[in-house]
């Protein structure tokens, strides 16, 4: 069997068709695999899902994606080279899934929480073509890893489901309020909520964006 470009764990349902949706997880710095795969037992049966880890080990069984400096502000907060490096990667790896399963961009999720999620949106920001829907949880939208140039017509068929803690000590919520004013000026479509939690998942926010899955299976 073919080594994929990044480790992973799978849930996959008992019959796979063309009308079979794929959902990929990328957890946040310092998390695992494991950790939003526990969302998996209460998720749709007929989905596929992939819970990728990040490159970078930490030690006592926690990754990063690239490197994080906590004091610093917003323009400073990520390692920029390593993000890249990283964000080519879930690129790389996306398609390999989806060759993997025989599944279109139409019919691929993409949820990540905290450093999955400023990856997700630069995954989806440059290369529309990969993934349509996107799950952003307790994240936001980092400039230095957007194309240079944003063609809205490019952006056509992109969708997000964006939310964040309104108390988030790790990622303030004036970073992530951003996001659907810069969407929204490129008219692409995107609801954004946020939930009386810190850097976490509240109940309410789960079947939020498993509603919002569900209505785009």
């Amino acid at each position: 069997m073919k080594q994929l470009s990044l480790q992973y764990i799978s849930r996959e349902p008992n019959f796979i068709s063309e009308k079979t949706s794929l959902l990929i997880l990328l957890h946040g710095y310092g998390s695992n695999e494991e950790d939003l795969f526990s969302f998996a037992t209460e998720l749709p049966d007929d989905l596929i899902i992939i819970s990728a880890r990040a490159p970078q080990t930490l030690g006592f069984g926690g990754y990063a994606w690239y490197t994080i400096n906590f004091t610093s502000s917003a323009e400073k907060f990520s390692d920029i080279p390593e993000a890249l490096i990283s964000r080519d990667l879930i690129a790389k790896f996306i398609v390999e899934v989806q060759e993997k399963y025989n599944i279109t961009p139409a019919k691929t999720f993409l949820l990540g929480f905290s450093q999955g999620t400023i990856l997700s949106y630069s995954v989806a920001l440059n290369h529309p073509n990969l993934v349509q829907k996107v799950i952003a949880l307790s994240g936001y939208i980092n400039p230095e890893l957007l194309p240079k140039s944003l063609d809205a017509s490019k952006y056509t068929k992109l969708d997000f489901f964006i939310s964040h803690g309104s108390v988030d000590q790790v990622i303030p919520v004036e970073w992530a309020n951003k996001a659907p004013k810069f969407l929204n000026e490129l008219h692409i479509k995107n609801c954004y909520q946020e939930y009386p939690v810190g850097h976490g998942v509240a109940p309410k926010n789960f079947f939020d964006f498993k509603q919002w899955i569900e209505e785009r299976l």
